[in-house]
């Protein structure tokens, strides 16, 4: 069994995307349904998902838990609630009395576009991530390089909550440089409070540089420093799609992985996400 435990939805006619700009992401301008992934999804053996947030307005949150309650793939969601409003532990558990309410596993904040680079140990984020961390949710960390060092303090003061890092925390690897990110990764992963999932690689490199060689640095080094019970799959699609199929991102996580035993390989495209999300079992 394999679990995506990375990937989003949206309909444009029910609320713009600003993210998309530019003619390099303009093959994103349109809808992406959970029912144009399931096939493909079905097809590479998938029968779990996670689908992940994307943009910081508070009713995508309530649409995604009830897609979660009518579609069997989605097994778990990672929502969005503003981390600083005073009664953040209140909105949780209104989420969580939703229709589809069982399904918010995590809470995620697009981090990565905040100009403060210590903007998670501001005291108003800290007493947000308190609350998640009371209401049993984990949080998604979707940063850049620079921000990883303030990851590593979030999660020494929040010892109780899971700190889930996306996409590898963004390494470098279009310039196939490794460092400071790599060292920054080590000192997160040091936190036995972290996990990271194995997802966005493909859409952070340059097209000349996608091959399997090319993203092995990167890969070993979350191996190395998370090991594959710390480590999980995510396909980030559609965003993939700007570099490849969903095939082909799941084959190409299969290559980084294949040196790793039967097991080890079972924690990385199951169990480790099926732990850290709380996640029911496929009933298929």
């Amino acid at each position: 069994m394999t679990v995506d435990a990375h990937h989003h939805v949206w309909d444009l006619s029910v609320r713009d995307q600003d993210w998309i700009t530019g003619p390099e992401l303009s093959a994103l301008r349109r809808d992406f349904t959970i029912a144009d992934l399931a096939s493909q999804a079905r097809a590479a053996g998938v029968e779990r998902t996670v689908l992940v947030q994307t943009v910081t307005v508070a009713e995508e949150t309530p649409e995604f838990l009830a897609l979660a309650e009518t579609h069997a793939l989605v097994a778990g969601v990672v929502g969005w609630v503003d981390l600083t409003r005073p009664d953040v532990a209140d909105e949780l558990a209104r989420l969580r009395a939703l229709p589809g309410g069982r399904y918010l596993k995590g809470v995620r904040h697009q981090v990565q576009s905040e100009p403060d680079p210590r903007w998670l140990l501001r005291a108003d984020v800290g007493r947000g991530l308190a609350a998640v961390a009371d209401a049993g949710l984990v949080y998604d960390l979707v940063v850049v390089p620079r921000q990883l060092p303030a990851c590593a303090e979030a999660a020494a003061l929040h010892p109780g909550l899971t700190f889930v890092l996306d996409h590898l925390g963004k390494p470098p690897v279009a310039s196939g440089g490794t460092e400071p990110w790599a060292g920054a990764v080590r000192a997160l992963a040091a936190r036995p409070n972290t996990v990271c999932k194995l997802s966005g690689l493909l859409t952070e490199a340059d097209p000349a540089r996608r091959t399997t060689a090319d993203l092995r640095p990167y890969a070993d080094t979350v191996l190395d420093a998370f090991g594959p019970q710390r480590l999980m799959f995510g396909s980030d699609w559609p965003v993939c799609t700007l570099a490849a199929s969903y095939p082909d991102v799941l084959t190409t996580a299969r290559r980084l992985t294949a040196a790793l035993g039967e097991h080890e390989r079972a924690a990385v495209f199951d169990g480790t996400a099926t732990r850290v999300y709380g996640l029911a079992q496929s009933s298929s």
